[in-house]
């Protein structure tokens, strides 16, 4: 780098830093807020922790806007500083991001829970079903690991009847 490159990077690196000016108070509630906009008019002098350099002691007031230089009908609401109104504003933003995820998570396990509860009414269905006919005494065959058809002796029909009744104990509740 050329030295008269070195120089116009230092006076702009410098130039830049002015304009990132921190003021830095305890708010009404005993909070410090930092913020690149002095506060309002309502923090008192004392509660003024830090303010940019080139700055003089007394805050700024914040702006009026359209609405209040209306002609108003109720009682004016207390008048808030710009960086206490944005403050306030990313708190509701959070709040309500943080009830929206809290509802979406409920809303998921909702539709969960429901899954899991049609499948429990069709497993149980489906084993008293399996049960009925276990009951009736008719034979039942099974397809065995060779795609052979074998019919179930009196030891297998008991277990087999035995696990349908755990389903059921289990599912039909």
């Amino acid at each position: 780098m050329k030295p008269s490159h070195a120089f116009l990077a230092a006076i702009l690196a410098l130039s830049v830093t002015g304009t990132w000016a921190q003021w830095q108070w305890v708010d009404k509630d005993g909070r410090k807020v930092f913020s690149d906009r002095a506060p309002g008019s309502d923090i008192p002098e004392k509660n003024i922790l830090k303010r940019p350099s080139g700055q003089r002691s007394t805050p700024s007031v914040p702006a009026v806007s359209a609405e209040a230089s209306a002609p108003q009908t109720t009682a004016p609401a207390p008048a808030l500083s710009s960086s206490a109104a944005h403050g306030s504003g990313v708190d509701k933003e959070l709040e309500a991001k943080k009830k929206q995820t809290a509802d979406t998570e409920a809303a998921k396990r909702k539709a969960e829970e429901e899954r899991v509860a049609k499948a429990k009414a069709e497993n149980c269905a489906r084993a008293k079903q399996a049960k009925a006919a276990f009951d009736s005494g008719v034979r039942v065959s099974r397809t065995n690991a060779a795609g052979e058809r074998e019919v179930m002796d009196d030891s297998a029909r008991a277990a087999e009847a035995q696990r349908i009744q755990g389903i059921i104990n289990a599912d039909c509740k």
